[in-house]
């Protein structure tokens, strides 16, 4: 017994009571005597006895638990976002039990049945980049448990269970592209990740309506698609420089592929905004310790999770059969301007 935690049942046999016995000797239940729950209480510290509060919590009919499923818990997005839940979680009694996808669909599909059978309350949830099945969600709204997504969500996917937090991705990237545009660039590339995925998709769109806009065509070959990551902007960098007329500014889907850019202008003798104009979105921490500082789209990730925590807490409140499907809540994105994209302000060499 030492080498494992007491239970209910080695009391029981020590004492040589029933289980039901000792669980209301230590609920101070009035049908047990004063010396029976002394004992009880006196063995219960002998072998440091702590009761399973999810069992106890599922013998209620409740585990006061929510299931969390992010992509990764790398970077200082999702780490935010989890705070973010984690904290509002904690303020409703609610305890987060986490789980990551590494960016694996299979993954990812494990994960849902994992909390499903924990029997969370409700479920918080951001795509693998590889998600274009939505099946495994199927079993998670025909049990009419509240399924909220975040950041990355499955469009089209309705129920009077499932509801969205997320960004105005469009418009963040509208301000970006529109902020290179009023610094003089009119050769912008663009960095996407996959298109599939609702916020590369809505950034790209937002990139080309503000092309549009200001009367710049379209060249389908600044548009690079890449892993959002360092080596990923680096190698799509050395790609776009190779062209016969290479961008002046570069606008990438997220913050590592900005940096990555930064670091290949860098290496070839070029100098960052004066020849290169260069903005990411996110506002990872990492983003004022560049030279220079990274312009970037701040996403709320702290607010996203605990706005997502609120949603899905009034879906708790509102039996799902008795109600509409809850609308999406669409938070303001920020743009940050730092001098990465100051170009009408850069030093002439």
């Amino acid at each position: 017994m030492a080498n494992r935690r007491a239970s209910l049942t080695d009391l029981a046999k020590a004492l040589n009571l029933s289980a039901s016995t000792i669980s209301r000797a230590l609920s101070d239940h009035e049908d047990v005597s004063e010396a029976t729950k002394a004992r009880v209480r006196q063995l219960a510290d002998e072998l440091n006895y702590q009761p399973n509060q999810l069992a106890a919590a599922l013998r209620r009919g409740r585990s006061n638990t929510l299931g969390v499923l992010v992509p990764h818990i790398t970077g200082h997005f999702f780490p935010q976002v989890v705070h973010g839940i984690a904290t509002e979680a904690s303020k409703a009694g609610f305890n987060v039990m986490i789980c990551q996808s590494n960016e694996d669909v299979k993954q990812e599909r494990k994960n849902i049945d994992l909390l499903m059978n924990a029997q969370v309350e409700g479920i918080l949830v951001s795509l693998a980049n590889t998600t274009k099945d939505f099946s495994h969600f199927e079993a998670v709204r025909k049990q009419n448990l509240p399924l909220v997504f975040f950041d990355r969500v499955v469009e089209d996917f309705g129920g009077s269970n499932v509801s969205a937090v997320v960004l105005d991705d469009y418009q963040g990237a509208y301000q970006v592209v529109a902020h290179l545009i009023e610094q003089g660039c009119t050769r912008i590339a663009h960095f996407t990740g996959p298109l599939h995925l609702n916020i590369h998709k809505n950034r790209h769109q937002g990139y080309l309506d503000a092309l549009q806009a200001h009367g710049i065509p379209v060249d389908e070959r600044l548009t690079a698609l890449c892993p959002m990551n360092q080596q990923g902007g680096q190698q799509a960098m050395e790609k776009l420089l190779k062209l016969p007329q290479p961008p002046d500014a570069i606008f990438s889907s997220n913050d590592l592929a900005a940096v990555g850019a930064m670091q290949t202008v860098k290496a070839h003798g070029l100098r960052v905004p004066h020849d290169m104009a260069i903005a990411g979105f996110s506002n990872e921490v990492f983003t004022t310790l560049t030279e220079p500082m990274l312009t970037s789209v701040d996403q709320h990730c702290e607010q996203m999770g605990k706005t997502a925590v609120r949603l899905l807490q009034k879906m708790l409140k509102s039996p799902a059969e008795n109600h509409e499907t809850p609308p999406p809540i669409i938070l303001k994105p920020d743009l940050l301007v730092r001098e990465s994209s100051m170009r009408k302000q850069a030093p002439v060499a």
